[in-house]
């Protein structure tokens, strides 16, 4: 395919590899994102890697996600990571400075450059004409040492936008027709690019909803052309000079074709407990709510803020309803103070936050259990907001202001008539309030190696990796369904994420929203080792290695899956799980937890992709495959990537790509 934009950002960063669908490549990456939820973990991996100081362009190290401080372990991980910046030469962002994604694109993002981030809304920065991927935090951390970044070639699925969006929708209601269509693997193994004359309508800041998002629908990344949408976004944020003109050729081709036009588009919502179980608001309105919740990574712009302000001004949320505001940057707050539309909220009865993810993570802004809460957030799988037996909805700034005013699900366009409000005429500012002085720039090289990152008593090293055995006979700990997220294997909330940096504690709560028991039965079998078995899009959602690295430290060696979503697919690899796929899908439903499995000879995954596993509870046979490249099953079976760059005397010698880095000479 000839001419897209996705393939010329692709192609222009090639280090190694065909341009292929479904082959691997490396390419090389100009720029880091790390967010304290999994930056820990990469800074760690820093140090296991003796790396001296960041080869990229630009790296950037943000406090966003865990920033409820309830008690001491939050505060020692952001001075560790601030110490660890100053150390390894990255840019620092303070807690409150804002939520990664948004702030990087204000800040640091550029057309034409590629970013990797150890989140997996990374994406977003596809808004801009950048190629953003989200990947684990330890292809990061190699990122920041100077290495490609490796990848499957995904296809390119080019979406032409038609018409305008008509009143009362937005930008939200966008992907959500997206996900409405495709479900949450839609998007496996594709780029979707956005392109056609209905981009005209939607600013830089409206594409990042919808680039960030595109995680939902398990897509690679997503990209926008940068155009004068984009000149003008940089231009507001006194940094025109980085912009560049992207597009797609004349005559670009696609792998994957499809049009949306905008102007059929109505207010859309995403049910519990899934971002693909989409349908019209005016379908579900009338049901009862008790929260709405606007801000986070996907809904993170100054419009979103001040169009939920314009509706409520002058008017007050029923008393059942807790209206919740998570500004998504400093550079925002400021400007919805100065607009007076921070007023027009908290009169509303709104609660204003912290810049941050906060709720977005479950780290704060719990609803109450069985109670329905409407987010603009990009997630609502079961628990993520930190209750258990939750009822998350997924919607527009628009829908969740309007119903917050009348205390249940509400259709924006209803209510606007019912109230006889006109659709409000916002006028933002020209010029952002460009504040950076939350942004700490990193140490002069000679200061910088004077810095020992400091430690707190919660913050544990990496657990040790061991080499794959030749041979793995243990029972299935665990057999579950389709799209199993990474939340659910690694939780996030304000009960596990403090433990972040500390494996051993964190281990203790993996698969406990699916089975509690889950951690003390590994452990009874974690000299022998364990399998877990699953459906369909295993591992789908947040980047979190630790949903790999937790399950490990417990003796997870093998997952059994029907298919796998990429990120955590990748991450099992890095840390020496191995990743099989039923060559016969029947055969998921002849397996029962507690079957005892076989697999003999694993070393000849170096040789072979097909493999015979016995089921010695049924004394029965299948046959599963694996899709592992010649690296990953290098890393495989040395028991991780680190052991095998510790092997090499950590010397990075890319094989595949054909070059060589020494990090010790550093």
């Amino acid at each position: 395919m000839s001419g897209n934009l996705a393939r010329t950002l692709i192609a222009s960063h090639l280090v190694a590899g065909a341009m292929t669908p479904g082959t691997e490549i490396a390419i090389r990456i100009d720029q880091t994102l790390t967010q304290d939820a999994t930056g820990t973990v990469v800074m760690q991996e820093l140090e296991a890697l003796a790396l001296d100081r960041s080869r990229t362009e630009v790296s950037v190290q943000y406090v966003d996600h865990n920033l409820l401080q309830t008690d001491e372990k939050n505060a020692e991980d952001h001075e560790y990571l601030r110490t660890a910046a100053q150390r390894f030469g990255l840019w620092f962002s303070k807690a409150g400075n804002g939520v990664s994604h948004p702030t990087h694109m204000q800040r640091f993002g550029v057309p034409g450059k590629t970013l990797a981030g150890s989140d997996s809304h990374t994406p977003a920065a596809g808004s801009l004409g950048m190629l953003a991927i989200g990947v684990g935090g330890l292809e990061v951390a190699l990122a920041i040492s100077g290495q490609p970044l490796h990848l499957r070639m995904p296809k390119i699925w080019g979406v032409r936008l038609e018409g305008e969006l008509p009143q009362w929708c937005s930008a939200k209601d966008v992907i959500l027709e997206m996900l409405r269509r495709h479900g949450v693997s839609g998007g496996i193994e594709r780029i979707i690019e956005y392109h056609g004359p209905g981009l005209a309508g939607l600013s830089a800041m409206d594409r990042h909803v919808i680039a960030n998002m595109g995680a939902e629908l398990g897509a690679t990344t997503t990209v926008f052309p940068s155009d004068e949408a984009v000149r003008a976004f940089l231009r507001a944020e006194g940094r025109e000079g980085d912009w560049v003109e992207l597009a797609a050729g004349p005559g670009a081709e696609y792998d994957i074709e499809e049009t949306i036009d905008l102007s059929t588009l109505e207010p859309l919502i995403a049910k519990p407990s899934s971002p693909g179980a989409v349908v019209p608001v005016r379908e579900v309105a009338g049901t009862a709510i008790t929260q709405a919740v606007i801000g986070s990574s996907a809904n993170p712009g100054l419009r979103d803020f001040a169009m939920a302000a314009a509706m409520v001004a002058g008017r007050q949320t029923v008393p059942q309803v807790s209206l919740d505001v998570n500004p998504t940057s400093r550079e925002i707050l400021t400007d919805l103070t100065r607009m007076g539309a921070v007023t027009d909220l908290v009169e509303a009865g709104a609660r204003i936050h912290q810049a941050g993810c906060l709720g977005c993570i479950g780290m704060g802004q719990a609803p109450a259990a069985g109670r329905n809460s409407l987010r603009t957030m990009p997630r609502n799988f079961p628990g993520r907001s930190g209750t258990r037996e939750d009822s998350v909805w997924l919607c527009s700034p628009e829908t969740a202001a309007a119903s917050a005013l009348t205390g249940v699900i509400t259709d924006p366009r209803e209510w606007a008539r019912t109230v006889g409000m006109d659709y409000p005429k916002l006028e933002l500012p020209v010029r952002a309030s460009v504040n950076t002085a939350m942004l700490v720039p990193p140490l002069e090289p000679e200061r910088a190696r004077l810095v020992r990152p400091v430690k707190g008593p919660n913050i544990s090293s990496l657990p040790e990796l061991t080499p794959l055995p030749d041979r793995i006979v243990g029972p299935v700990l665990l057999k579950l369904g389709d799209d199993i997220s990474t939340d659910a294997i690694s939780p996030a909330g304000a009960r596990a994420l403090p433990y972040r940096s500390n494996i051993p504690k964190l281990a203790m709560f993996a698969f406990t929203p699916i089975d509690e028991t889950y951690p003390e039965r590994a452990q009874r079998v974690s000299d022998t080792g364990h399998f877990v078995v699953a459906g369909e899009n295993y591992g789908q959602g947040s980047s979190r290695e630790h949903a790999a690295i937790t399950p490990r430290y417990l003796g997870l060696r093998v997952v059994i899956a029907k298919s796998f979503a990429r990120i955590h697919w990748q991450n099992l690899a890095n840390f020496g799980v191995l990743a099989l796929e039923f060559e016969d899908p029947a055969d998921y439903d002849r397996i029962d937890r507690d079957d005892v499995l076989g697999l003999l000879d694993l070393h000849a995954i170096a040789r072979v992709t097909t493999l015979e596993v016995l089921d010695m509870s049924k004394e029965s046979t299948f046959t599963v495959r694996h899709r592992l490249s010649p690296r990953q099953v290098r890393d495989v079976l040395a028991g991780g990537l680190i052991p095998r760059l510790a092997a090499r005397g950590l010397a990075f010698e890319d094989e595949d790509a054909g070059n060589s880095d020494d990090i010790s000479a550093c």
